[in-house]
C-alpha cells in the first residue's frame, strides 16, 4: 500500500471523493477551507483539517500561497486539486513541485500546453486532428475583424480554463463586444485568466470525450468514451458512458485521436480529450483537452470497475498503472445526473441556502456522489454544484429506468435543484432514442415555469397571542394539495422531491420581490458590473446592474421606468438578497 499525507485543494463533493479514496488506501487526508466552508462534510471527513481564508474563492480556495502554507503546516507530500478551482493552473502545479511536494496530475508544463486553448488548438493539429475555424488570443479591438473572417454564428471562449466558463455565443456582430467582456470577466473570475479568443460555432453536435489515463514509465491508455450532450451554456447535466450510437469506426478514432495527443504532450495522470462530433457526417473535431479529473469520472468507473482517484493518487507516487489497454473492459452502460442548487423554473436561478434535510437514492446499480449532508449548507459564493446521482444498468436503456427511479426517490429540504427537471429529460422520448445534441435543452427542453409551484400567501394576520395559520397550496404529481400549517415558520425553505414538482414556503420569488419598485439584489451575490448612472433615464426592463453567484451571471433589470436617482453599489461589492441595487425617481 502506498504511504504519504495528501493535501486536497479543493472542496464539496469531490474533497470528499478524494478523502474516501485516501482512506481506502490508508493515506492521510487533509482538507482545507475558507470560513464559508469551516463545517462542511470535506472538513469533518479528514483526517485533518486547515482554514485557509475568508470566504471568496480568491482569498482562500485560490490563494496557492495559503494551499502551500497549509500544506506545509501539515505535513502533506502529495497535493490534489480535483476539479475546478486551482486544478488546471500551471502556476499552482509549479509553485506544488518547487516547494517539494507531489503534484497529482501531469507537470505544469503539460498544463500550461493543453490548458492553453490556442496552444492547445496547434497540438491538435500537428497531430493530424481537425479543429474548428478560429483564432488566437485576441483584444476587444481586433475581434471584429476576425469574427468577419470566422463567420457567425461562432463562440467566444476563455482561453484558460474549463468546465464550460467564460463561454457566450454569439449570433451577430452587435453581440460581439458584451459577449467578450462577459466571456472575460467570468473566466477572471474562475480561473485567474481574462485571456479570450473565438472559434466557429458548429451546430448541431454532440459532445464525446474520451478519457485517457498515463503513467510516468510511458504507458498512455484510454478508458473509453462518454457523450456529454445534454448541457446548458455548455455546462453539463447529464453525462453517460459509453457515448452512445457511434460508429465503430468513429468510436475507435476518437479514442486513438485522444490516445495520440496525451502522448505527443508526455501525459502523467487522468486527463479527458474532448471532440465536438457532427451526427449528419461523422466528422468531428477537437474542442479541448482537460487535465484533471472530471466531474463525470464516475460513470467511466461503473462501466469500467477502474477506481480512478486512487489510480491518480498511484501514479503520482510513481508506480506503474497495473493494466493495459486490452484489460479495460466496457460493461453496460453508466448515466449520471448533476444535482444542482438551481431553480430550472426560474432561469436556472442559482439558490444557495441551509439544506435542512437530504435522502439519497440507494439500490442496486445506484451510486450517490454528494458533498452535503442533512444540516450542511450550498454557499453562494461557490459552484452550485453540490451532488451527482448516478445509474449502472446492463444496457443504455436500462441505466436509464434505473436512474429516473434514483432521482424519483432522491429528497433535498432546503434550496431548489435541478433533480426534478434532469428527470424529465430522462424521461422523454429524445433522449431515450438519443436524437438530442448540445441545444436540446434551450430548444427542446426548456422549462416550463408554471410548474414551479406559487409562492404560499400567508393567511389574515392572526389575533395577538394567537397561534398564526397559513395555508399553503402545493403542487405534487397527483395535483394540487392544500395544506394548513399552524404557528410561525423557523425560516424560508424548499422541500424537493424529484417524483414532483417543487413545493415552496416564504415570501415572494426574486422575480417579484422588487415588483413596482427599486430594483434589488434576488440574493446573495458579488456586483460584477453597473449599467446605469445617477440622473439616467431607463425603461422597464433594461439591465441596471450585472451580479455573479454560484459562478454564474445575472442581469438585475428594472421592474419599471424612471430616473436614477443615485446608484448604491459598486463594482466588487458583496451584496445580500434584497440589497437595494439603486434609487428610481
Amino acid at each position: 500500500m502506498p504511504e504519504g499525507t495528501v493535501l486536497v485543494a479543493n472542496r464539496g463533493e469531490i474533497a470528499v471523493r478524494i478523502i474516501r479514496a485516501c482512506r481506502e488506501l490508508g493515506l492521510r487526508s487533509v482538507a482545507v477551507y475558507s470560513d464559508a466552508d469551516a463545517g462542511a462534510l470535506h472538513v469533518r471527513l479528514a483526517d485533518e483539517s486547515h482554514r485557509i481564508g475568508p470566504p471568496p474563492a480568491r482569498a482562500s480556495y485560490l490563494d496557492i500561497d495559503a494551499v502551500l502554507g497549509a500544506a506545509k503546516a501539515t505535513g502533506a507530500n502529495l497535493v490534489h486539486p480535483g476539479y475546478g478551482l486551482l486544478s488546471e493552473d500551471a502556476g499552482f502545479a509549479e509553485a506544488v513541485t518547487a516547494a517539494g511536494l507531489t503534484f497529482v496530475g501531469p507537470s505544469a508544463e503539460v498544463i500550461a500546453r493543453m490548458g492553453d486553448k490556442v496552444a492547445a488548438r496547434e497540438v491538435a493539429e500537428a497531430c493530424g486532428v481537425p479543429v474548428p475555424p478560429g483564432t488566437g488570443d485576441l483584444t476587444a479591438e481586433a475581434a471584429p475583424a476576425a469574427a468577419e473572417r470566422i463567420g457567425f454564428p461562432l463562440v467566444v471562449k476563455a482561453s484558460f480554463g474549463g468546465g464550460g466558463r467564460g463561454m457566450r455565443v454569439v449570433t451577430a456582430a452587435a453581440e460581439l463586444a458584451d459577449a467578450m467582456a462577459s466571456a472575460a470577466r467570468e473566466a477572471e473570475a474562475a480561473f485567474g485568466r481574462a485571456e479570450v479568443h473565438l472559434e466557429r460555432y458548429l451546430a448541431p453536435v454532440r459532445h464525446v470525450e474520451v478519457q485517457v489515463l498515463a503513467d510516468s514509465h510511458g504507458r498512455v491508455l484510454h478508458l473509453a468514451d462518454r457523450d456529454c450532450s445534454v448541457q446548458r451554456r455548455h455546462q453539463k447535466l447529464i453525462e453517460e458512458a459509453p457515448a452512445f450510437g457511434l460508429p465503430d469506426s468513429l468510436r475507435a478514432a476518437l479514442r486513438q485521436a485522444a490516445v495520440k495527443l496525451a502522448r505527443e504532450v508526455g501525459y502523467v495522470g487522468a486527463g479527458t480529450v474532448e471532440f465536438l462530433v457532427l451526427p449528419a457526417t461523422g466528422e468531428f473535431f477537437f474542442l479541448e483537452m482537460n487535465t484533471r479529473l472530471q466531474v463525470e469520472h464516475g460513470v467511466t468507473e461503473l462501466v469500467t470497475g477502474l477506481d480512478l482517484v486512487a489510480t491518480q493518487l498511484r501514479v503520482a507516487l510513481g508506480e506503474p498503472l497495473p493494466f493495459t489497454q486490452e484489460d479495460v473492459v466496457v460493461r453496460g452502460h453508466a448515466i449520471q445526473a448533476r444535482i444542482a442548487a438551481e431553480d430550472p423554473a426560474a432561469g436556472f436561478r442559482p439558490a444557495p441556502g441551509p439544506v435542512a434535510d437530504l435522502a439519497v437514492p440507494t439500490g442496486p446499480g445506484i451510486r450517490a456522489d454528494f458533498g452535503v449532508e442533512a444540516g450542511d449548507a450550498v454557499p453562494a459564493m461557490y459552484d452550485s454544484l453540490f451532488g451527482k446521482v448516478l445509474a449502472h444498468g446492463h444496457d443504455r436503456d436500462s441505466a436509464r429506468r434505473r436512474l429516473i427511479g434514483a432521482l424519483g426517490e432522491l429528497r433535498v429540504a432546503g434550496p431548489p435543484t435541478t433533480a426534478a427537471y434532469l428527470r424529465t429529460i430522462l424521461g422523454s422520448a429524445l433522449f431515450a432514442e438519443g436524437r438530442h445534441d448540445t441545444g436540446s435543452v434551450e430548444r427542446d427542453w426548456v422549462p416550463d415555469a408554471t410548474e414551479a409551484a406559487p409562492a404560499p400567501t400567508p393567511s389574515a394576520p392572526a389575533a395577538p397571542g394567537a397561534v398564526p395559520v397559513r395555508r399553503v397550496r402545493i403542487a405534487t404529481d397527483r395535483g394540487p394539495v392544500e395544506i394548513a400549517i399552524h404557528g410561525r415558520a423557523a425560516r424560508p425553505g424548499v422541500v424537493t422531491g424529484a417524483s414532483s414538482r417543487p413545493a415552496r414556503e416564504g415570501g415572494a420569488s426574486a422575480a417579484t420581490a422588487s415588483a413596482g419598485g427599486p430594483p434589488t439584489a434576488p440574493m446573495d451575490a458579488t456586483v460584477v458590473a453597473v449599467r446605469v448612472e445617477p440622473g439616467q433615464e431607463i425603461a422597464a426592463g433594461e439591465v441596471v446592474v450585472v451580479l455573479e453567484a454560484m459562478k454564474m451571471e445575472m442581469q438585475v433589470r428594472a421592474e419599471v421606468g424612471g430616473v436614477v436617482g443615485s446608484v448604491l453599489v459598486s463594482p466588487g461589492a458583496s451584496v445580500t438578497a434584497g440589497t437595494p441595487l439603486i434609487t428610481l425617481d
